[in-house]
């Protein structure tokens, strides 16, 4: 069986959602929707082609350097991510990296989870 589709659903553990809900909206721009209708509520951010997408949740962030790195896609340049991503109470934690698709930083959210903004090329 050939298998096209690596990641089906992503969860990112916060302390705060309202906070991380005002953090991925300020840093990625997503149109994020609050969803009350399962037993506890998530922020989902988005829905991409094959119906990929993800979600933020009450819960403890993974010890650091445990838990899984979610490359999010910017929508402008990276210089702009990182700048809205410190201004948000984020930081960012490497100098940019350059790889055949793109550039990305590895960075921290404001309640310390680790992700990597990323520049398509």
């Amino acid at each position: 069986m050939t298998q096209s589709t690596v990641l089906v659903w992503a969860e990112i553990p916060v302390g705060n959602l309202p906070r991380a809900m005002a953090f991925y909206r300020e840093v990625f721009g997503f149109d994020i929707r609050l969803d009350e209708s399962g037993p506890a509520p998530q922020a989902i951010l988005g829905v991409g082609p094959g119906g990929v997408g993800a979600h933020l949740f009450e819960g403890a962030p993974a010890p650091e350097g445990s838990g899984p790195l979610l490359h999010l896609a910017v929508p402008d340049s990276l210089e702009a991510a990182i700048a809205r991503c410190e201004s948000a109470g984020g930081s960012v934690t490497s100098p940019p990296v350059t790889i055949p698709p793109g550039r990305f930083v590895y960075a921290r959210d404001a309640d310390g989870n680790i992700l990597g903004l990323f520049e398509a090329r």
